[in-house]
């Protein structure tokens, strides 16, 4: 069908209004539509045209005009062409693994806040019992060592290790083999007396650095366990977009509450707890009384063993919850795919 996108953006507009108030639609209903840019003569010159096509009718005598079985088809098209995008698109971002998971987060809250016009938070990851995944020893300079540790969820963290000689790099490379040989995909608890005294046997002269590198593997993974987690978040000038959200104080309330953040942890802690794999927070059930007139929608997320956090989309009361449960669902698949499965 020879539908340019102009016709195309003013078919989307009539199907969307419609489709919001069961009311026939006219021009200058369309004409107010953000990014048109054209006149209410050009609008009703191009539903003309979308009319001779069968894409639009109308009804009666009205002025106004509703969308087809046809127009709804290509509607749906459309917007199912979109979604593929939009999953390719997330898909793209998530198998990026050996990116910083920061980075990672903060794409998603994004994408998430883009897609369904809402405000996102993610809370970085906690951990739980999480996996080595990689340890790399490489040099600063002559008295000092980098350690570069890799758990599971590509959570990163560097140490710097004093040694009492400089090593070369034959060494460094016999150290990095020996580490990861024995360490890689092995959580704290596994890592035993008689695992550490072995390690330092087959050290040699480098036992010492072992002994380092070790402890700055304990003292990540706990520290890791107890801190707060940071919270992302992306979309909070959305709230705009709805009048209810933008009455009295509850649009400053709740932009104060994205700013200082603990109040979003709490939310996103209470997520945490719950066994319900994603769950809806209406009005007053948000555990954040500054969001009583909001709606919550939250899920837990895990970068594979041990590695978890929370993700939570805050809208109106009104919010399409079928939309923001079937992102988040699809999002917890890519997730489970990439980092769980692979």
């Amino acid at each position: 069908m020879d539908l340019d996108s102009r016709k195309l953006q003013i078919l989307k507009a009539i199907i969307r209004t419609y489709l919001e108030t069961g009311e026939p639609v006219g021009s200058r209903t369309i004409s107010k539509e953000g990014g048109l840019n054209v006149s209410s003569a050009t609008i009703r010159n191009e539903m003309a045209d979308l009319e001779e096509m069968g894409l639009i009718q109308q009804p009666h005598t009205s002025a106004g005009r509703i969308p087809t079985d046809k127009g709804y088809r290509l509607y749906v098209d459309e917007m199912m062409e979109e979604k593929v995008r939009e999953s390719l698109d997330l898909r793209d971002v998530l198998s990026k693994r050996m990116d910083r998971i920061e980075n990672v987060l903060k794409r998603m809250a994004r994408m998430l806040a883009a897609d369904t016009n809402y405000a996102t938070m993610i809370s970085g990851p906690s951990l739980h019992d999480t996996e080595l995944k990689l340890i790399q020893l490489s040099h600063l300079d002559s008295r000092h060592l980098v350690c570069v540790i890799v758990l599971e969820g590509n959570v990163m963290e560097n140490r710097v290790i004093e040694v009492d000689s400089q090593l070369n790099n034959e060494a460094l490379l016999r150290l990095n083999i020996l580490l990861n040989s024995v360490l890689q995909n092995r959580s704290l608890n596994d890592i035993n007396l008689t695992m550490i005294r072995s390690l330092k046997e087959q050290a040699g002269d480098y036992s010492g650095v072992v002994g380092q590198v070790l402890e700055a593997i304990g003292e990540v993974i706990t520290s890791g366990q107890s801190r707060q987690p940071e919270v992302y978040t992306y979309g909070a000038t959305n709230i705009f977009k709805y009048p209810e959200l933008t009455e009295g104080s509850t649009a400053s309330e709740i932009l104060t509450a994205f700013e200082e953040k603990d109040q979003l942890l709490e939310i996103l802690n209470n997520t945490q707890d719950e066994q319900h794999p994603i769950r809806v927070y209406i009005g007053n059930e948000t555990p954040v009384s500054s969001m009583a007139d909001c709606s919550v929608v939250t899920a837990n997320y895990e970068l594979g063993k041990g590695v978890r956090g929370s993700i939570g989309i805050i809208g109106p009361k009104r919010m399409d919850y079928e939309h923001v449960i079937g992102t988040l669902k699809t999002l917890m698949e890519q997730l489970d795919k990439i980092y769980n499965n692979s």
